[in-house]
C-alpha cells in the first residue's frame, strides 16, 4: 500500500503493507529535487520503486540503518544506479543482513544489504542545500535533514508524536530530548518537521518543545516515585496504567516499561 502527498516542493510517499485492507504501520521516504530521504521497508519496496519510474532521481540517504527505512536500497540502485548516503556509523550496518524480531520481519521484511557511503556535512541538490544534523537516541548513526531556507527538516525516528508512552527497548530518552531540543534550536524562521510516519508538522518547533517538555516531566515524576522506594513496575502502572498493547505485539520491544527505565537509568 501506498499514498502520495504534496507538501511544497515535497513529495511523501508513505509505505505500508495491508492487513484486511487496512495499513499496518506507515512509513514514509520523501522526493525533493531529485533527493530521496529513506526507502521504506524491504516488503513495499516494488512499490517505491514502481513509484520512482520516470521521476528524476539523483541519490538517496537513509537517516539511518533500521530496516523500515532501508528496504529498498538494493532495488533502487539495481533499478537506478543511484548513490545512497548514510552516517559513517550506519553504513556498515546497512551492508549487511540485520537481526530481526518476528513483528519485524512480519511488518517490513528483511532489507538485503546495500553499499552505502559516508555521508558529509551537506547535500547539495540543483535547488537545495540540506545540513546533515548527527541526532542521537534513538540509533546509532541517526542524522536529520535540515534545509534553512526553506526550514524543513527531516527528522527520522527522532519524532513521533507529542505524547509517546513507549519506547524501544536500545533507544535513550535523554538522549531523544536532548536531539528534539537541539532540531528545535536550528536557526530558521520556520521549523517544518517531516516525520519518518508521513506527518508533516508546519509548528515543528512548538512540536519538538511540547514532548522534550513531556519526557522531562515524565523523568521528575518517576524520580520522584522512585524515590520513595515503589517499583519499576509500579511506577510505570502508576504513570500508564496497563501500558499499551505494543508491549504485547513487539515482545516488549516497544514499551511504557522501556520509557520508564530509560528515564531512570543512570546518566550516560
Amino acid at each position: 500500500m501506498i499514498e502520495i502527498s504534496e507538501f511544497e516542493e515535497v513529495t511523501c510517499i508513505k509505505m505500508s503493507i495491508e492487513a484486511e485492507g487496512r495499513p499496518v504501520y506507515w512509513v514514509a521516504a520523501y522526493l525533493v529535487d531529485g533527493l530521496l530521504i529513506d526507502t521504506g521497508g524491504a516488503r513495499t519496496a516494488p512499490e517505491l520503486v514502481g513509484f520512482l519510474e520516470n521521476r528524476r532521481l539523483d541519490l538517496v540517504v537513509n537517516t539511518h540503518y533500521h530496516e523500515d527505512h532501508i528496504g529498498a536500497n538494493k532495488l533502487i540502485t539495481e533499478r537506478y544506479g543511484v548513490q545512497i548516503f548514510a552516517h559513517p556509523d550506519s553504513v556498515p550496518l546497512i551492508n549487511r543482513v540485520p537481526e530481526l524480531r518476528p513483528y519485524q520481519e512480519y511488518v517490513w521484511g528483511y532489507p538485503e544489504p546495500s553499499k552505502v557511503l559516508p555521508l558529509g556535512d551537506m547535500i547539495k541538490t540543483e535547488s537545495f542545500r540540506f545540513e546533515v544534523v548527527e541526532v542521537g537516541g534513538h540509533s546509532e548513526g541517526h542524522v536529520a535533514l535540515f534545509e534553512r531556507d526553506k526550514g524543513w527538516c527531516f527528522s527520522g525516528d527522532i519524532f513521533i508524536t507529542e505524547k509517546p508512552k513507549v519506547i524501544r527497548a536500545d533507544e535513550d530518552a535523554r538522549g531523544l530530548i536532548a536531539s528534539m531540543l537541539m532540531l528545535a534550536a536550528l536557526p530558521s524562521e520556520r521549523l517544518v518537521l517531516l516525520t519518518s510516519m508521513g506527518r508533516v508538522i508546519p509548528e515543528g518547533r512548538e512540536a519538538l518543545l511540547s514532548c522534550a517538555g513531556y519526557f522531562e516531566e515524565l523523568g521528575e515524576r518517576a524520580k520522584s516515585l522512585a524515590a520513595e522506594g515503589i517499583s519499576q513496575a509500579e511506577i510505570r502502572e502508576s504513570i500508564f496504567g496497563e501500558g499499551s498493547s505494543l508491549a504485547a505485539l513487539t515482545g516488549g520491544h516497544f514499551s511504557s516499561d522501556n520509557l520508564i527505565a530509560s528515564l531512570l537509568a543512570p546518566d550516560r
